[in-house]
């Protein structure tokens, strides 16, 4: 009897260890033994602008006001909310938080490319945005339908150098409004869903995010398209959203940014890219310190610390917010000050029309 309780007892113990070893991916969750210094700021250093944000609504004067006490919890004395639609949806979106809170918000407009087939189209769209910018419009956001899944009439996809699209983007540089445009998605996307794929937790997770082509264009004309919207306007500037996609591989960016003029850029939803490669990130930025603009994407205020960290800290070694984002670990730029002034609210008081400047540090 002892003899079978004993080898029961062995049998639980191996079974108990070989369970260790079947875990899953998703599961592993290692808590790392490196001691290092660690800095948790949980606002910004200085007040900042947060040039890529969404809001949609509809918001209660209550839920406004929740807004901006969490932003001033951030330190974030202004936030851009790119999703102001058009038309009368503009003017609903525009006054949900700028009519309480002028100095807190400002709203970009949206275009409507439903109707991209009609033979006044870009008229239409022009005389459009000029009633939206007339309503306080600051901008125009153009959202990653452009260039991916937006197609005509005849199914074909429509690019997003369609010459269909020449007008607006001339008009944006004569009323003096940027266009914040998201064109494309990471370019794992595209490769095999293989061991070898950096975002294969979040495409197994996501599996329609994979961009297989014919459907899709490749990722190299998907940005080319964009590239060449930059160069045919260079009288409109141009804030290529998320790095332009080409946070991991900041020499081809600089060498963008040194080919287009008129083209910024901000860091929303790409900071783990910036954060696995402090040295080169921390070059570029202070190369590029005029050009580049803080933002998030998405509204989740327990995850701006870790852009806090990685921007102003020389910490080592931590955790990003989003696994399928990164299972790697972050480490700290320590921007200079006069970068992080720059990144976190000069360069979008002076691309951004209708910004309150009051209140910034010179």
């Amino acid at each position: 009897m002892i003899r079978a309780l004993f080898v029961l007892s062995l049998i639980l113990i191996s079974a108990a260890g070989l369970s260790g070893q079947e875990m899953t991916f998703e599961d592993y969750d290692p808590r790392s033994t490196l001691v290092v210094p660690e800095h948790r700021p949980s606002r910004a250093k200085y007040p900042f602008i947060d040039v890529h944000n969404h809001q949609r609504g509809p918001m209660t004067p209550d839920e406004a006001r929740k807004l901006v006490a969490a932003m001033d919890r951030l330190n974030m004395k202004a936030m851009v909310n790119l999703s102001g639609g058009s038309g009368p949806s503009f003017l609903e979106r525009k006054a949900m938080l700028q009519q309480p809170f002028p100095d807190r918000f400002v709203t970009f407009a949206n275009l409507d490319l439903r109707t991209i087939d009609d033979p006044d189209f870009a008229a239409k769209a022009v005389r459009q945005l000029e009633e939206d910018v007339r309503n306080g419009a600051s901008g125009l956001k153009i959202f990653k339908n452009l260039g991916m899944f937006l197609t005509d009439k005849s199914g074909q996809r429509v690019r997003t150098d369609d010459p269909r699209l020449d007008p607006v983007w001339k008009r944006c540089g004569e009323l003096k409004i940027p266009v914040l445009i998201h064109t494309g998605e990471p370019s794992p996307f595209w490769l095999s869903h293989d061991k070898h794929n950096e975002r294969w937790l979040e495409l197994k997770e996501f599996p329609d995010r994979k961009r297989s082509e014919p459907k899709f264009a490749s990722f190299e004309d998907t940005m080319a398209e964009q590239h060449n919207v930059f160069r045919k306007h260079p009288g409109t500037i141009f804030i290529n959203a998320h790095l332009g996609w080409l946070g991991n591989d900041l020499g081809r960016l600089g060498k963008l940014m040194d080919a287009l003029p008129n083209m910024h850029t901000e860091i929303g939803a790409v900071l783990a890219e910036l954060g696995r490669q402090p040295r080169a990130a921390r070059a570029f930025l202070i190369k590029y310190q005029d050009r580049v603009m803080f933002g998030k994407d998405t509204w989740a205020p327990e995850e701006y610390a870790v852009y806090f960290r990685v921007l102003e800290t020389a910490d080592e070694y931590f955790d990003y917010y989003r696994k399928r984002h990164a299972f790697w670990k972050m480490y700290g730029l320590d921007l200079p000050d006069e970068v992080l002034k720059k990144i976190y609210y000069r360069n979008a008081l002076r691309i951004i029309p209708n910004l309150d400047a009051s209140g910034f540090p010179k």
